[in-house]
């Protein structure tokens, strides 16, 4: 049984109180996290049909208890025991953080990031995706989470923040803090980053294998923030085939690469429709992605290499629009292949973990 947002044994965490068994009758205390736990139905059930399927047990009755503030604090100390203001994402981490990118908006960035998110999670990665465009966050209703047009809230956990999970993969945005989708973010850039500090440091991922940042389009204040929390991400660079797009797609991989961080590689999203016949109608022209890899590929020791090419897809468009992601509706269409090898090649293009030291120590 497992906590649905934490994504531990509730056992492992400590809510599981007294179990006493009566003849046939089992009783379980449970003790949640919080008053009015959003995940405290689906916990109950978890644990009633675990019991009841211990033999002999033929029904279970539930204790619902809250934790004592002392419980609640201990609880949090063996989540994070470098403290609550710790960023765990930044030099140094066992997660391949990676920054997604673009030189202008429209290009399909956050579309993009979304399915790669849970083509990764599909392939057994344990993922996280923080919305870092503040302005204009769209991954909540990208991946479902914005039933009606108003994005799921977290939970809190004292000053802990529990993101939402959508498709195995734990999702936290601006947007789950409006009440109002159509209210305008309009922040400078001291709120900006103390925002996307305040996400990777208060937010609860656990331990992750991916973490993937959405980033605002261009080279403003989140870029630059994000440079400086996360030196060690790695930059995938988003570009349509158009020359319009790919030459301002250069100046983000630039900005990127002045903070210290690596250029992944580029991806072109947007590439030829295939037709009915066979053919591709390319709509946007073709070449722009590789226009990008020659231009970043004067400042690194190693190429920048197009790792992928995504076609127009009608189906990534409604995916996007329904909250229904294109790699698990449709994981025939060809930009749900192109994304899902993506995803595997991403996995396989990072830097070397062999001699990273992973910070343990043995005990007497």
């Amino acid at each position: 049984m497992r906590d649905p947002e934490l994504r531990l044994s509730l056992a492992e965490l400590g809510m599981i109180g007294p179990v006493s068994v009566e003849g046939a009758v089992a009783t379980v205390q449970v003790r949640l996290t919080i008053a009015g736990c959003p995940a405290a139905r689906s916990i109950e059930r978890d644990v009633e049909a675990a019991s009841s399927s211990v033999s002999g047990v033929e029904s279970t009755t539930v204790d619902v208890q809250i934790m004592t503030a002392d419980e609640r604090a201990a609880l949090l100390a063996r989540l994070k025991p470098g403290g609550p203001r710790e960023n765990p994402f930044g030099p140094g981490t066992l997660t391949r953080v990676i920054a997604v990118t673009s030189g202008k908006g429209g290009v399909g960035k956050s579309t993009l990031t979304a399915n790669l998110a849970v083509a990764l999670a599909a392939q057994g990665f344990s993922v996280g995706l923080l919305d870092a465009d503040v302005y204009g966050f769209s991954i909540p209703g990208l991946l479902g989470l914005a039933p009606g047009g108003i994005a799921v809230k977290p939970t809190r956990l004292d000053d802990m923040i529990l993101p939402p999970v959508a498709h195995d993969v734990k999702v936290i945005s601006i947007g789950m803090f409006v009440e109002d989708a159509s209210v305008a973010v309009a922040w400078r850039g001291p709120m900006l980053h103390r925002t996307i500090t305040q996400f990777l440091t208060d937010v609860y991922f656990g331990d992750l294998d991916v973490l993937l940042l959405d980033l605002p389009p261009g080279t403003g204040d989140v870029a630059i923030s994000i440079g400086q929390l996360l030196p060690n991400a790695e930059v995938l660079v988003v570009t349509t085939p158009q020359s319009a797009a790919s030459d301002v797609a250069v100046r983000a991989g630039v900005v990127a690469r002045q903070t210290g961080q690596r250029i992944l590689g580029v991806v072109e999203n947007m590439a030829g429709l295939v037709m009915p016949d066979g053919s591709t109608l390319d709509l946007f022209g073709s070449g722009g992605a590789a226009e990008v890899a020659e231009g970043l590929s004067g400042g690194q020791e190693t190429p920048v290499n197009v790792l992928a090419t995504v076609p127009l897809s009608l189906a990534l468009r409604a995916g996007g629009d329904a909250g229904d992601p294109v790699v698990i509706s449709h994981p025939t269409d060809p930009a749900s292949e192109a994304i899902t090898a993506l995803a595997r090649t991403i996995m396989t293009a990072g830097i070397s973990r062999v001699r990273q030291p992973l910070g343990l120590s043995p005990r007497s």
